[in-house]
């Protein structure tokens, strides 16, 4: 029997909801399946722990992560605590530190649910959007100086490499070339920045040249905002920086139908270090302890999880459960307009995972 060590971080809000969701869900289909196991490993890092120990996580946390095959990540963030404390404390260390360098998020309207663009139809948004997960603006240089005066400076320096850059363009390329319309997108904002981004216009136009089946173009990130609404049909793999991507990505959830089904990959691809995989929305402090989280973003990220340990069968079983589930209304959680309560939508998963014929 195969074997995959998981770390289980729940972290905040309804990370803990959901990631339980999750881990029952990947029980059931651990039983329905037979050939693998997964030996998880909760880890109690995040906002609770922060207050007990001053730290979201302790100082050797992310070298006691490399021991794991993956890791399963609820989401970090706290009403008391400034998000950039709770981010630069557990999510961008574990990114930075284990080099996943490539943030993948799939965006397309699942079974049933009724997106808000207007004529929009299941298989009009079919996208896979990769972001650019461990430089760019989120690599931290920068400062304050003279702090509370007139006269205080704030820098925020967006450092790009041309290994950065040529590696996860290089992964874009690729990502396209097993995509049935083989369409790339390199989105960046060279007309403004004329450094960095051009950099990323010339870096991607070299990349092409090995990837001669491919088609490619280019578009600024305000333009691609505009495209995303309008001509949804013409977009299929998209490769941006760390922050415009983050943007987008979060948009194409939301013309997808919601943040509450969106999933999140953040690879190295190289598989030199586990790989982290969790849903797109946050700890959405506001509804944690309602028991109304949408779970699909957390079991369409295990999807995402088991295709990467090398369980494909066990991946498409869950997608399948997954899209019977959602194609059901009366499964659709308060962010779908619907009433479904987190536990109901779960024990509708797993129903579904037990009854499949296949």
């Amino acid at each position: 029997m195969r074997e995959h060590r998981i770390a289980a971080i729940p972290g905040d809000g309804i990370g803990k909801e959901v990631i339980a969701a999750g881990l029952d869900v990947l029980e059931t289909l651990e039983r329905r399946d037979g050939s693998f196991r997964l030996i998880v490993e909760q880890f109690p890092w995040g906002s609770d722990f922060y207050r007990k120990t001053g730290r979201l996580m302790p100082a050797d946390g992310v070298a006691a992560l490399k021991l794991f095959d993956a890791i399963f990540f609820g989401a970090v963030g706290d009403a008391t605590i400034p998000d950039h404390v709770t981010l630069w404390g557990l999510r961008l260390p574990i990114c930075q530190g284990l080099d996943q360098y490539a943030n993948l998020r799939p965006a397309r309207i699942l079974p049933g649910i009724v997106p808000p663009l207007r004529d929009c139809v299941p298989g009009d948004i079919d996208w896979l959007i990769l972001r650019e997960n461990s430089e760019g603006e989120y690599s931290g240089s920068g400062g304050r100086v003279h702090r509370g005066l007139a006269e205080e400076v704030a820098t925020e320096v967006a450092i790009f490499t041309r290994i950065g850059v040529t590696r996860i363009m290089r992964y874009a390329f690729e990502l396209a070339r097993k995509r049935p319309r083989k369409k790339l997108t390199v989105v960046t904002k060279s007309n403004a920045q004329r450094h960095a981004m051009v950099m990323w216009d010339e870096i991607a136009a070299e990349i092409a040249r090995d990837y001669v089946d491919v088609t490619w173009d280019k578009a600024l990130v305000d333009a691609m905002t505009t495209r995303m609404v309008s001509k949804p049909k013409s977009i299929d793999v998209v490769v941006a920086s760390n922050l415009h991507a983050d943007i987008l990505s979060d948009l194409a959830a939301a013309l997808a139908g919601s943040l509450g089904i969106a999933p999140t990959a953040n690879l190295n691809p190289e598989r030199r270090f586990p790989s982290m995989f969790e849903p797109i929305h946050g700890s959405a402090f506001d509804i944690a302890g309602k028991g109304v989280a949408n779970p699909i973003a957390t079991f369409w990220t295990a999807a995402l999880m088991l295709d990467h340990l090398g369980e494909p069968a066990a991946a498409s079983r869950l997608m399948t459960a997954i899209e019977r589930v959602t194609a059901d209304k009366s499964n659709h959680t308060p962010d779908l307009g619907g009433t479904a309560t987190t536990l109901q939508v779960t024990a509708a998963v797993k129903h579904a995972i037990v009854s499949a014929n296949a």
